[in-house]
């Protein structure tokens, strides 16, 4: 009898998944459906839109389901790694960029050439092919870089509490004493503030640099200067010494706090809390995060400055972020198909970006103004200049400034160059390690300079920093010969 029930339970489950099989094959199945990777957390408006409207738009356009798969901000990178070294179905998801050749190296991404040819003919009359080339190694496109806006002076600038530099008396932000000053007053003046959010190193990097220095490897381990040429290791060069240096003083006056070292990535949540006076900035980036610090002080206003502005300004990336289809993507054909509707038009893009007009958002006198304050398909994410659209509360001073900032800019040279650390990973761990636990800390000054910076380049020497630099030296070379440069 007993016999009987296991051979009974058997059949049903061999019909279940005979049932299962049979069905693979139909419309509206696992093939038909693109599944992205996403980072966030899923609000209440995008489940209702992402189940209805947009589901209804996906299947009268293109016959796919669009599955959405939310990771937390704090677990994205881990999980996302996770998830594709278990060759978990992911048809799409994003990522920062940080570097193309890990990626590939890790089999994380697929070439998308093809797919592109094939799918993706629409997207390329917005997205110029050499926008293409942040996210190509020998000709071979891995990633949609997908942000296309202007990008000059890229991480360079300050975006600042105006309304406290107003309260103090100060009009601008040229100059590390500038910035100096703007700590001193405030501190002096609203002592509950928290000071800055972040020891923005970059920008100082801008303004203490006798070149431009271009970061051109993993991290921020290595840059390329425009003039001479070379290549060379960030933390041995004359900038990053003032850059510590600078930083050590505004520690040892109280003006940083342990916070801007310990968390330092924290530094843009810091900052929206308004609590803290300044973050490292971006065109626009006052923008995004306005209706946040207000939420937290009501009264306060953004504003992003270039330190050094008189030094000319770089294009040095063409998209510091990226969409990529993993090697092992179940549909990779549907999910270029959804990039390419995405922006085959501006219909397509402000639906995905901004829900439903009338309901979600509305536009007036050429400005777009959400109804709510609900979350769609991150507008950064998808930027795009063709199609961008201003809130109603953007001064048109800004709107000029923004569509005119790349006019004068100069192209660096390491556009389209994208490092491949094969030869040397062991070595890039290694550097990576002596940067994280020895030069973090005196980039931030939170440690003596004079005691602690020579032991730390002991450190990176014997880590390999030299043979570092000269692999990527080498490929840069071989880059810019076959550019005819």
């Amino acid at each position: 009898m007993k016999k009987l029930k296991k051979l009974a339970l058997m059949v049903l489950v061999l019909s279940l998944v005979g049932m299962i099989s049979g069905c693979s094959g139909k419309k509206g199945d696992k093939s038909e459906t693109v599944t992205i990777l996403y980072p966030g957390d899923e609000s209440e408006r995008m489940a209702e839109f992402m189940d209805n409207e947009f589901a209804e738009k996906m299947a009268a356009d293109l016959n796919l389901r669009v599955k959405m798969i939310y990771v937390p901000w704090d677990q994205y990178w881990e999980q996302k790694d996770i998830m594709l070294a278990a060759n978990e179905p992911v048809d799409l998801y994003w990522d920062g960029l940080p570097s193309l050749s890990t990626m590939v190296n890790k089999k994380q991404t697929m070439v998308l050439n093809d797919l592109i040819d094939k799918y993706g003919q629409d997207m390329l009359k917005v997205l110029p092919k050499e926008h293409l080339e942040g996210a190509t190694i020998n000709g071979e496109i891995y990633g949609i870089p997908s942000a296309y806006a202007p990008s000059s002076a890229m991480y360079q600038l300050v975006c600042v509490r105006q309304d406290i530099m107003d309260a103090v008396g100060m009009t601008n932000l040229n100059t590390a004493d500038d910035l100096k000053e703007f700590a001193k007053k405030t501190s002096e003046k609203f002592p509950d503030l928290k000071g800055p959010a972040d020891i923005i190193f970059k920008p100082l990097t801008r303004y203490f640099q006798d070149e431009q220095l271009t970061w051109i490897a993993v991290e921020d381990l290595v840059v390329y200067g425009e003039d001479s040429n070379k290549v060379y290791s960030y933390y041995e060069t004359d900038a990053f010494k003032k850059v510590a240096q600078f930083n050590r003083e505004m520690y040892l006056d109280g003006y940083y706090s342990d916070d801007l070292t310990i968390k330092y990535n924290e530094r843009d949540s810091r900052m929206q809390t308004g609590q803290y006076t300044w973050v490292e900035g971006s065109l626009g980036k006052e923008n995004e995060i306005i209706d946040t610090v207000k939420a937290n002080a009501p009264d306060a206003s953004l504003k992003s400055y270039l330190l050094a502005e008189e030094k000319p300004r770089y294009i040095t990336a063409t998209g510091g972020e990226v969409l990529c289809i993993p090697q092992t993507a179940p549909n990779p054909e549907g999910a270029m198909k959804f990039i390419n509707w995405l922006y085959s038009s501006k219909e397509n893009y402000l639906f995905a970006l901004y829900g439903v007009e009338g309901k979600d958002y509305e536009i007036a006198d050429g400005r777009i103004n959400k109804l709510s304050q609900n979350d769609f398909f991150y507008e950064w994410m998808f930027r795009n200049q063709n199609y961008q659209m201003f809130a109603p509360g953007i001064d048109q001073s800004y709107i000029d400034i923004y569509n005119s900032w790349d006019d004068n800019a100069v192209r660096s040279k390491t556009l389209g160059f994208n490092f491949n650390n094969e030869k040397v990973k062991d070595v890039e761990t290694a550097i990576k390690e002596v940067g994280l636990k020895d030069f973090a800390a005196i980039r931030s000054g939170f440690v003596d300079f004079d005691t602690e910076y020579p032991k730390a380049v002991q450190k990176l020497k014997e880590a390999g920093i030299d043979e570092y630099v000269a692999e990527v030296q080498r490929q840069f070379d071989e880059f810019l010969a076959s550019k005819g440069k």
